[in-house]
């Protein structure tokens, strides 16, 4: 039975991301839900601003991270944070609505700062169980 959920898992100096779920849409959903948990708990960012955010790559691993880099870039220029994603992937494009807050030092507690998704451990693939899986290492 696929599950659904995210987590880290170690990696030199920075950190990978892991995210699984139903549908390829759930892993991805639940692998950007694991980039804010980088920075700071995903459960204490307020949905109060959406922000529509639109990929295209050749293959479902590259679309991961330049979804991920979209997030990342998003979260540098708006100075937001996100916890709640919608994603839909239709062929090689993925439309998404990220919602989330803008940063509040005292409340999030920001432990790091993601520079970026990287290639490094780039995986997404369908489990045995049919659980999708979507992770890669993020720089720190």
């Amino acid at each position: 039975m696929a599950r659904r959920g995210f987590e880290h898992f170690a990696h030199d100096a920075d950190i990978g991301v892991r995210g699984y779920g139903p549908s390829k849409e759930a892993a991805f959903e639940e692998a950007a839900r694991a980039l804010t948990a980088v920075v700071t708990e995903p459960e204490q960012v307020r949905p109060e601003r959406a922000v529509t955010i639109a990929c295209r790559a050749p293959d479902d691993a590259m679309l991961l991270c330049d979804w991920l880099n979209a997030l990342v870039l998003a979260m540098a220029e708006e100075g937001l944070l996100f916890g709640r994603f919608e994603v839909h992937i239709e062929g090689d494009t993925l439309t998404a609505t990220a919602w989330g807050e803008p940063l509040d030092r005292s409340r999030h507690a920001p432990a790091v700062e993601v520079k970026g998704a990287t290639l490094t451990a780039l995986r997404v693939g369908r489990e045995p169980d049919g659980t999708w899986v979507a992770q890669c290492v993020v720089d720190v």
